[in-house]
């Protein structure tokens, strides 16, 4: 066992990780992690020398035995042939054997688990690191696919190369050797065998290369569409539409069946060329050594030996064609992963990025312009200045912005002109994980890890206590069903798992779980993006207080599209198509009747809601205020009474 281990520990997948992109060249790719085990690889490379060279001796020595034999009678054969006989046996007993072990050990403990391993771990270490939008532009499932499939691939592949290379060049060049040493025109079969391997493969390998590269192909794209799939799965069951779905994946299994048939084509077309040049190598090296021996050239031992000789190096090459098969399908599943990893960071951190200090958490947006990359661009020229300590509420439309505005604080993006500042450092200049740590936000849409529900919460502070945790539920009302809880294998209350992206929970118990973590985040800006759209009234508002509290003291920008939501905000800023065309608090913009007076006014609904002020109709208004009411206006009613007319 101790030998076991010493092999398994010559590689540590995850002991050490190369900051370094992998880069985009197959070759240059291979190297990239290749180089990282160079020691093992030379290892596999020189017991492969070894178990090839042994290998080769087996023909040898029956040819030696056969002449042994023909040569001496039984009384004497023992007396004679036992020194050479003993040596054949510490060969095949002791040699070859621990050359084999030797062979396995790197291979088994060390390159197999290890380089794999290593290959994902990195592979990993490096897509994680890619930008929002990298990962808005594929498939999840696929990616994943890919980092998995890709270790094993690429080791299998140098594996199998290093071996076939190895087995026909030394078993090959020794048999060439060996025969000519005896007559070169024993030889001549196996050069000209050599010569049409050449050639066979220098027709089929390209080609297998090409069919290769577009299974990875095909099958990338069957992927990605039985991932789709799966990943709507609830949209598809919803709509009563699995026959479209079949039609949509039996595209892609017919085309990927059709790619697969032109390749096992090739192979078949290369396996009976090689099976028909093998087969004229046997015959071609039995018949030469049986005519040179019946013309008294060479001994009956000699044709013993070349025969089986040349049996084998057939042998080996039927080996090597199904290694070479097998290579160039690994090959093509490396290049299809390479299309995820290979794959600059699209929002690198700036070299020599500094770490985001924040005192007093001053966010201000300057001339920030943005487009996604397009003409039409979505924000035009913001300024926004939020004060330490300032809660805003950022209002408008569908598309006017609200989102991209947050997302470009948040350094998903990077600003086309203008700048981000908090505390007066310009977030491009910041690592983004330093950054991130000081935001806290509840989205809408919200996403949970498929671990346990003490995982989830402690996510934001992973180093909290149990009692942190359950007081952080407890503020974000969600202590109650937590408690309740139990999972698919009988795991309960904080331990139980939430399913992949927390489907097992509802999405009121899934926003729960992500304010909770907000709030054991604790950080100094908080972003709030329809932080309670998911929750039922009476939650809301318990809520609604822990966010209140919560806020206190610290930068916050809300966005909800219920303006009741943010009305108590220090500030709202309205947005229009990418434009701040309104700033001010509830009542004051209110007051100016313009955009958000409008919004207001049609989310409150009633008859009420069609005044703006002064008795002056809002557009779309049902029906003016019955008779005898007052028409709203700030100036006419006092803030109580807004404040209940609000409220209806």
């Amino acid at each position: 066992m101790s030998l076991f281990r010493f092999f398994e520990k010559l590689l540590q997948p995850t002991a050490a990780v190369t900051e370094a992109a992998p880069p985009p060249g197959l070759a240059a790719f291979y190297w990239f992690y290749v180089r990282q085990v160079r020691g093992l690889v030379v290892a596999l490379f020189l017991t492969g020398i070894a178990v090839a060279g042994l290998d080769t001796t087996i023909p040898i020595f029956i040819g030696r035995i056969v002449a042994l034999i023909s040569s001496h009678s039984y009384e004497t054969f023992f007396a004679a042939a036992w020194p050479q006989l003993v040596l054949m046996g510490v060969v095949l007993l002791v040699a070859r054997p621990v050359a084999l072990l030797l062979q396995n050990l790197v291979t088994n403990q060390a390159i197999a688990p290890g380089l794999t391993n290593l290959i994902r771990w990195q592979s990993h270490w490096h897509v994680v690191r890619q930008s929002w939008t990298f990962f808005q532009n594929d498939f999840a499932g696929r990616i994943a696919n890919r980092i998995m499939q890709t270790g094993p691939a690429l080791r299998e592949s140098v594996v199998a190369s290093t071996n076939a290379v190895l087995y026909i060049l030394v078993y090959g060049g020794t048999a060439l050797v060996v025969l000519a040493s005896h007559d070169w025109r024993l030889s001549i079969p196996v050069f000209f065998w050599f010569v049409g391997y050449v050639i066979l493969l220098r027709i089929c390998v390209p080609r297998m290369r090409n069919r290769s590269r577009e299974m990875s192909e095909v099958r990338s794209a069957l992927t990605g569409r039985v991932v789709d799939s799966y990943t709507n799965i609830l949209t598809v069951k919803l709509f009563a539409r699995p026959r479209d779905e079949d039609d949509f994946v039996r595209e892609a299994v017919d085309e990927h069946t059709r790619t697969f048939h032109r390749q096992q084509r090739l192979i078949t077309i290369f396996s009976m060329s090689l099976i028909s040049l093998n087969i004229l190598m046997v015959v071609g090296t039995a018949a030469m050594a049986m005519w040179l021996w019946s013309m008294e050239l060479i001994e009956v031992g000699i044709v013993a030996m070349a025969i089986p000789l040349a049996w084998q190096i057939a042998n080996i090459a039927g080996w090597v064609a199904q290694n070479v098969t097998a290579i160039f399908e690994n090959v093509g599943v490396v290049q299809d992963g390479m299309k995820s990893i290979a794959v600059p960071l699209q929002m690198p951190d700036r070299p020599n990025a500094g770490t985001l200090e924040v005192t007093q958490g001053h966010v201000q947006f300057e001339n920030v312009h943005f487009g996604y990359g397009t003409t039409r661009g979505v924000l035009h020229g913001i300024d926004l200045d939020i004060k330490p300590g300032e809660r805003v509420g950022l209002v408008g439309q569908s598309g006017a912005g609200k989102s991209t505005l947050v997302n470009l604080l948040l350094h998903f993006y990077d600003v086309e002109q203008g700048r981000i500042l908090i505390d007066g450092q310009d977030i491009a200049g910041v690592t983004q994980e330093s950054l991130r740590a000081h935001i806290s936000m509840v989205t809408q849409d919200t996403s949970l890890l498929h671990r346990s529900i003490l995982d989830n919460i402690r996510y934001g502070k992973p180093q909290a206590s149990m009692a942190e945790a359950r007081e952080a539920a407890a503020k974000a009302h969600a202590l109650d069903f937590i408690e309740t809880l139990e999972d698919w294998q009988g795991r309960r209350g904080f331990d139980a798992h939430v399913g992949e992206r927390g489907v097992k929970l509802s999405g009121g118990q899934r926003q729960r779980i992500a304010i909770a973590r907000v709030i054991l985040k604790n950080a100094p800006i908080l972003v709030l993006d329809e932080a309670t759209s998911a929750l039922d009234s009476e939650v809301e508002a318990a809520i609604q207080e822990q966010l209140e509290g919560l806020m206190k003291g610290r930068t916050v920008i809300a966005i909800a599209h219920r303006l009741s939501t943010i009305a108590r905000m220090d500030r709202l800023v309205v947005l229009d198509r990418g434009r701040i065309v309104e700033q001010g608090s509830h009542n004051q913009l209110l007051e100016l009747g313009g955009a958000y007076a409008k919004l207001w006014l049609r989310q409150s609904g009633g008859f009420g809601a069609g005044i703006l002020k002064d008795g002056e109709m809002a557009e779309g208004a049902e029906a003016p205020p019955e008779e005898g009411e007052e028409p709203y206006s700030p100036e006419s009613r006092p803030l109580e009474a807004v404040r209940a007319w609000e409220r209806r």
